[in-house]
C-alpha cells in the first residue's frame, strides 16, 4: 500500500514522490511485464504533462504514462528515453494502469480523456495493448494496426500484444 496523500481524490499530474508507489502498483499489476523505476522517473523527466496519477483514499490507485513519440516505434519496454526523438510525429499513451478495486467506476475513461487532451497536439496516438484490453481502447477509437509492426517486435509484451493506433480530431485553432 502507497503512503498516504494529502489532497483530493481523482486524477492529478505525477510527481517525484509518487514514482514509489507507482513502481509498487506496476509490479502489483504487470507482474510479467516488469520496469525499473527508473523508467518511469525518466518518462516523468522527459515529459511531466503525459504523466498523471490517480489518488483514491489517500494512496495512489492508478497511473497515466505518455510522452510524443515516433509513429510505428514504440519505446521498447523497460528503456529509458533520455530525452524525446527529434522526429515525434505521434503521441504515445505508455500505460494507464488502475488497481482493480478502482476498476468499473469510470476512472480508466477519465484518465485516457486527460491523456488523449494532450495527445490532441498530435495526428496520432499509438499505444500498445495487452491482456485482451483492445475492446477497452477501442471504445477511445485505437484500431489494431499490429500488422504494421516488424514480425517479432511486440513480443516482449506477450503474445496477445496488439499495437492500436488512432486519428487524433483536429483541432481548430
Amino acid at each position: 500500500m502507497s503512503p498516504a496523500l494529502t489532497g483530493p481524490d481523482g486524477w492529478r499530474p505525477m510527481l517525484a514522490s509518487d514514482l514509489d508507489a507507482v513502481k509498487a502498483l506496476s509490479d502489483r499489476l504487470h507482474p510479467g511485464l516488469v520496469e525499473r523505476r527508473e523508467v518511469f522517473a525518466d518518462r516523468l523527466a522527459v515529459f511531466p504533462a503525459g504523466c498523471l496519477v490517480l489518488v483514491a483514499g489517500g494512496a495512489i490507485a492508478g497511473y497515466g504514462v505518455s510522452h510524443p513519440a515516433k509513429w510505428g516505434d514504440p519505446p521498447h519496454l523497460d528503456r529509458l528515453l533520455g530525452s524525446l526523438r527529434p522526429d515525434v510525429d505521434s503521441y504515445y499513451i505508455h500505460d494507464v494502469a488502475l488497481a482493480p478495486e478502482q476498476r468499473g467506476m469510470g476512472q480508466a475513461a477519465v484518465g485516457v480523456a486527460r491523456l488523449l487532451a494532450v495527445a490532441a497536439a498530435y495526428p496520432a496516438t499509438a499505444l500498445i495493448s495487452v491482456y485482451g484490453t483492445t475492446p477497452f481502447w477501442a471504445r477511445f477509437g485505437f484500431v489494431d494496426v499490429t500488422a504494421s509492426m516488424p514480425p517479432g517486435r511486440l513480443a516482449p509484451y506477450g503474445a496477445d500484444a496488439r499495437y492500436m493506433s488512432r486519428q487524433n480530431p483536429v483541432s481548430a485553432g
